[in-house]
């Protein structure tokens, strides 16, 4: 594998990557696909997904990551378990390093690393993940229809999830570290015009009670150091996600936050045959039927640049 050159090299697993397989593979690019250290990515911590196209009767995250899976060698992308740790792209041939030391040489390389959720850090909360613990709303409200939520955090993404499940939840409290939120001003407008929104100044979660479901969440005012419990069966955590995207730093252009920029209408990033797609570079929609239509984009991107220099 260190002598061969490859058409197209894939790095990340989850809805962007396998797509992104699937397209280059059925181009006959054949792919080689690394997972990383999160095969599946953010769907394999997810129950049920209720909100992707062909599913009428939903599917696990898990199940659909190993259709997605099965869908890729069913074109014969080559899948290797391991994750890429060091990347050259400092010429025309691409080098990739795997954590076991293997050099890859690709002609064009397709990143899918994704995003991971920020957590609190309890013990409880990770307990209780996809059992009332979540960090995606648009994903997960659906099940929380009728019933009462918390949501954490004090920025855009906190707000747009506390308004989101208000049309769904009878009452939303959302917790707030400080006696103001970092939200934009019409952000926090539409919170605080929310009359089922319930928000908690100056508060941070304790842990959250339950042993088989969320069934509530305790909580401390950090002014007056009075503890409390708010009656709660869903637990939204939204203090943000962190991009899987280190190792491409000094290489590729990067938002503050660290995700990938590419350039207007496309998956390129600034260097020649380097695409990026999912959530790697997308900070605003994350879901899993966005980050496969910009898996479809890059692989689509990464043939016909391998057209254009008759490569293939």
């Amino acid at each position: 594998m260190s002598e061969e050159i490859r058409n197209c090299t894939i790095i990340g697993s989850g809805p962007a990557g396998y797509t992104a397989a699937i397209y280059a593979a059925r181009a006959g690019l054949k792919p080689l696909l690394y997972t990383g250290k999160e095969p599946g990515g953010q769907l394999m911590i997810t129950t049920e997904v209720e909100n992707y196209p062909g599913y009428p009767d939903g599917r696990t995250g898990p199940e659909m990551m190993e259709d997605f899976k099965k869908q890729a060698e069913r074109f014969d992308t080559e899948i290797v378990g391991e994750m890429i740790t060091k990347v050259d792209f400092s010429g025309p041939v691409h080098i990739l390093t795997s954590e076991t030391g293997t050099e890859i040489k690709t002609h064009t390389t397709i990143i899918s690393t994704g995003a991971s959720a920020k957590w609190l850090g309890l013990e409880s909360e990770k307990r209780l993940m996809n059992v009332g613990v979540s960090a995606c709303a648009v994903c997960d409200g659906f099940f929380f229809r009728g019933q009462d939520v918390a949501v954490v955090g004090a920025g855009d993404t906190a707000a747009e999830e506390a308004t989101y499940l208000a049309k769904l939840c009878p009452n939303v409290h959302m917790l707030v570290r400080r006696d103001e939120m970092r939200a934009s001003k019409i952000m926090q407008k539409r919170v605080l015009n929310t009359s089922n929104i319930t928000v908690h100044w100056n508060t941070e979660t304790v842990e959250v009670l339950g042993k088989e479901g969320v069934e509530g969440v305790k909580v401390i005012n950090n002014k007056t150091q009075k503890e409390s419990v708010i009656d709660v069966t869903g637990f939204f955590v939204a203090i943000g996600h962190k991009p899987n995207t280190q190792i491409f730093d000094g290489w590729l252009d990067m938002d503050d936050a660290g995700y990938l920029i590419t350039k207007p209408d496309s998956t390129k990033t600034k260097v020649d045959g380097v695409f990026a797609s999912g959530d790697a570079q997308d900070n605003v929609y994350r879901q899993a039927v966005t980050a496969a239509g910009t898996g479809c984009m890059a692989a689509l991107d990464a043939e016909r640049y391998l057209a254009a220099k008759e490569i293939i």
